[in-house]
Parts: C-alpha cells; structure tokens; sequence
C-alpha cells in the first residue's frame, strides 16, 4: 500500500518536473524536490522499491535542473 501512495506521489512530482522544464518555470523544481523527498520517505516504508527509485529519480532531476538553470549557486 505504503509502495503505490510512493508511486503516486512521484508521478504528480514527475508531471510537475516536466511542466518545470518550461523556461521561467524553473522555481518549481524547489517545490517538487520537497514533494519528491516526502514520496522517497513514504517508500522506504514500503517493501517495494519501485515508488522509492521513482522518487530518487525525480529529486536527482529537479537538482540538476536547478543546477543548470543557476537555481543553486
């Protein structure tokens, strides 16, 4: 149950990635990081690892999104 809420949560965070590659839209990904971590935590609960990798995923996008875009330094 815990692995299909995980599931959920990264494919909203994932669509949101998406919408954020959009030029101007990059301050997004400092909501969608968060939301990805949460997911990633509600997956470690489960024993699936599915939801957990798809989280990873996202969080490890939405960094270097910002990193390209000068989002971090």
């Amino acid at each position: 149950m815990f692995n299909l809420v995980s599931l959920i949560i990264g494919f909203v965070a994932l669509l949101c990635a998406l919408v954020a590659f959009l030029p101007l839209l990059g301050w997004l990904n400092w909501l969608i990081i968060p939301l990805a971590i949460i997911g990633a935590a509600v997956g470690l609960i489960s024993r699936g690892t599915a939801g957990r990798n798809l989280n990873l995923l996202v969080i490890v996008v939405g960094v270097v999104r910002l990193l390209l875009g000068g989002g971090i330094f």
